[in-house]
């Protein structure tokens, strides 16, 4: 029986999404990183939080890329 190559995971793609308990991908928002100096105090609380990828597209290369994705 021939054996089954592993898929090898996308480290990038596994470190910009997660999985929640229903399944759902998850992204954090743009324009996180630097220059939030001038950003206003709404802005900066909502890069707090995750947004949900809706685009099927996109939610199908992220399950390719990170097949083994975790709740993390």
């Amino acid at each position: 029986m021939a054996k089954k190559n592993k898929i090898k995971t996308h480290k990038a793609t596994a470190k910009r999404f997660k999985l929640t308990g229903t399944g759902k991908i998850m992204r954090t928002r743009i324009g996180k990183s630097h220059l939030r100096r001038n950003k206003p105090q709404r802005l900066k609380n909502m890069f707090a939080k995750y947004v949900e990828v809706t685009n099927e597209g996109a939610k199908k290369r992220v399950r390719r890329l990170a097949p083994y994705l975790s709740k993390s």
